[in-house]
């Protein structure tokens, strides 16, 4: 197992039309701007793409299109889901031509057991001709995949290669890294907590904000991996409250009000998903405006 998907990642949004179709020539600028940042690799079809409201010819149609602009970075597919039989049925029919890896979050709703998630995991990664990233947001699923089913999975599967670690706790993302070999990849799931999984053995993010400042995001990844703490601290610190601001009232939402500030989309979101307040606006654009 090499060491996979490390560095900077970025979580890409769907840019919509003011009339809420998908922006395919913005989405071009988006990946664009991602390569030209510094960027490692992309992430396309995660939670920020807003995935759950794109049909599936938009899905195949974004896939295709970040694959054309990526330039040769790597491109990472979420393909998570509550029907382990539904998930492996799309892998089976699904076109991995230019794909690096696939995105797995864990099962929502359902709310498996450890033990089925660990199974559930065995079966997808069975099936999966390309390296498998876990992803585990408990805030969003309910469920939290614990340490010891990571090492688990790992241990039971020869393509898990790298978990994306959202649940927040500093602990847990000690132990995953107790559990799992040298050669697995800790990922933070969160641009706040980027630089501190990093100071325990971390190996990068999968970031939302990137979208909008991917050479800030670029450098701070790549000064913690080089162990230049004190430079990769200056850069948190000076985004530390855009960090904040990004998810006060739920992603995309954040980070697609600063792109639009930026004038790279429309401020769009697919419903159930709304923008954010003016608000919460004016307060990104103030911090905005104070970035060097």
């Amino acid at each position: 197992m090499s060491q996979l998907f490390t560095g900077a990642g970025v979580a890409l949004i769907t840019p919509f039309t003011k009339e809420s179709h998908v922006d395919y020539k913005s989405l071009e600028k988006v990946v664009e701007n991602q390569v030209k940042g510094g960027m490692d690799y992309l992430v396309a079809l995660g939670t920020t793409a807003e995935t759950a409201t794109l049909t599936q010819e938009e899905k195949s149609n974004v896939v295709e299109l970040v694959k054309e602009k990526s330039a040769g970075l790597p491109v990472v597919v979420g393909m998570g889901g509550n029907d382990t039989r539904a998930i492996t049925n799309q892998i089976d029919h699904f076109n991995f031509d230019g794909i690096s890896g696939i995105l797995v979050v864990t099962p929502f709703y359902n709310k498996p057991t450890q033990e089925g998630m660990y199974r559930h995991y065995v079966e997808v990664a069975k099936a999966s001709p390309v390296p498998v990233i876990l992803y585990n947001v408990p805030s969003r699923t309910g469920i939290n995949l614990e340490a010891e089913t990571v090492g688990r999975i790992v241990e039971a599967t020869n393509n898990v290669v790298a978990i994306k670690e959202a649940s927040g706790e500093h602990s847990q993302m000690t132990k995953i890294l107790k559990y799992t070999p040298e050669d697995f990849t800790l990922i933070s799931g969160d641009d706040l907590l980027a630089i501190t999984i990093s100071s325990i053995g971390g190996k990068g993010v999968i970031s939302v904000i990137a979208n909008a400042l991917p050479e800030k995001i670029s450098q701070l990844m790549h000064l913690a991996m080089e162990n230049n703490y004190a430079e990769a601290r200056k850069i948190h610190f000076e985004l530390i409250e855009m960090f904040q601001l990004m998810f006060k009232e739920g992603n995309p939402g954040g980070v697609k009000a600063l792109m639009n500030l930026q004038g790279t989309i429309e401020n769009v979101l697919r419903l159930p998903l709304y923008r954010i307040s003016d608000q919460l606006i004016d307060q990104i654009k103030e911090r905005y405006l104070k970035l060097s």
